[in-house]
């Protein structure tokens, strides 16, 4: 099994961060717009989410470790945190198939040769 970068508490706060699908959908729309993130204009217009409703599902994700807010003039750019998703990802998949049996594969091999 693969080490991976973060341990299963921290996997599991990542996750809670992403536990509703209304911060789902926020974070799906900041990963679709890629590196250069959305306003909070940008992502309420994506979401359909009221202003003080996504104010917090933000505040919730970036005490997460999800997304980062950059001040930008006058307004906020919020962007996906790529690595700390790909961690979760990672994490998850490092799992993949750790205990599956697979016939014969607890056999000595006995052919000559």
């Amino acid at each position: 099994m693969e080490k991976t970068k973060i341990d299963i508490e921290e996997a599991a706060q990542g996750f809670a961060a992403i536990g509703s699908e209304a911060r789902l959908a926020v974070v799906l729309a900041l990963v679709r717009a890629g590196r250069a993130g959305l306003t909070v204009g940008d992502i309420q217009a994506r979401t359909g989410m009221a202003a003080s409703t996504l104010a917090h599902h933000l505040r919730f994700l970036a005490a997460g470790g999800l997304i980062a807010q950059e001040k930008s003039g006058r307004s906020v750019i919020n962007r996906a945190d790529f690595d700390r998703l790909k961690d979760l990802a990672g994490f998850i998949l490092s799992q993949c198939c750790a205990d599956e049996w697979v016939p014969g594969a607890d056999q000595k091999d006995t052919t000559d040769g």
